[in-house]
């Protein structure tokens, strides 16, 4: 038994070690292709959505379709989230979602955590053109 704990004990140091070797490798060619990909499929777009009780700042958001959209929640009052019809993208609390815009056309998002009396007025759009 102690055997077995040893031999994993050393598979599980070896394999952290291991993951971080290399990490911070450089090439010098990869920029460029980075931006020749990223330009291929569309754009990188970060947006943050602030939510406080019962309204979202950002009402409307718009993006091309092929770009990657990662949008961020920022829960600066209460305790809410944000669904996106038809992309079925959900994030809950203070939190991130990714996902490529491959499908044009205007998809409503609004709270998903019940917030209280004004939670139906937490809505807004997602503008894919």
């Amino acid at each position: 038994m102690k055997k077995w704990l040893f031999t994993l004990g050393f598979v599980l140091a070896a394999t952290l070690i291991l993951s971080a070797c290399g990490s911070k490798s450089e090439d010098k060619a990869a920029p460029a292709a980075s931006a020749a990909a990223s330009t291929a499929a569309g754009a990188a777009k970060e947006i943050t959505i602030n939510a406080k009780n019962f309204e979202f700042d950002q009402k409307e958001i718009k993006v091309k379709k092929g770009d990657t959209v990662t949008i961020t929640l920022a829960n600066s009052q209460g305790n809410h989230g944000l669904k996106i019809e038809g992309y079925d993208k959900e994030i809950k609390g203070n939190g991130s979602v990714t996902f490529t815009a491959d499908k044009a056309g205007s998809f409503n998002f609004a709270c998903s955590i019940m917030c209280g009396q004004g939670h139906a007025k937490m809505t807004g759009t997602l503008i894919v053109e």
